[in-house]
């Protein structure tokens, strides 16, 4: 292969995911912002650390709110992923907030959007708190 083929193929290489993930940056909710992969790993996490107390159908128990339907919709539409995922990240679980990464926080964040009717596209709802930010819950 000569240099300026490898040269192309390492630049696309750099730029490719860097667009996947300003797709779903600047973007609504509704335009699919999350890989179905993404809210699989989501959905894992979510039943590991989080159906204890919102419950494995996401309805809430007792104090925790539901995580679907108008429940959801009435505290989160019009607010971002990024408050979304910073909530998670920060309050979440009750027992030990703080101990959800940004990785984690995402990853719910895409599984509730799914469970929300949201549909799923072909990139990953970005980890970084500034890209989620610009990410709208319509």
């Amino acid at each position: 292969m000569k240099p300026v083929q490898t040269l192309a193929l390492c630049a696309i290489a750099i730029v490719l995911p860097g667009l996947a993930i300003a797709q779903a940056a600047g973007s609504a909710a509704s335009s699919g912002v999350y890989s179905p992969a993404q809210a699989a790993r989501g959905q894992a996490k979510y039943s590991a650390v989080c159906a204890s107390c919102h419950g494995e159908d996401m309805a809430g128990v007792d104090v925790a709110p539901a995580l679907t339907g108008g429940t959801f919709a009435g505290n989160w539409k019009g607010q971002t992923a990024g408050d979304l995922a910073t909530r998670i990240r920060t309050t979440m679980p009750l027992d030990n907030p703080g101990s959800l990464g940004a990785a984690a926080s995402a990853d719910l964040a895409a599984f509730i959007l799914s469970r929300n009717g949201y549909p799923a596209g072909q990139v990953e709802l970005p980890r970084d708190a500034t890209l989620l930010q610009q990410v709208k819950i319509d």
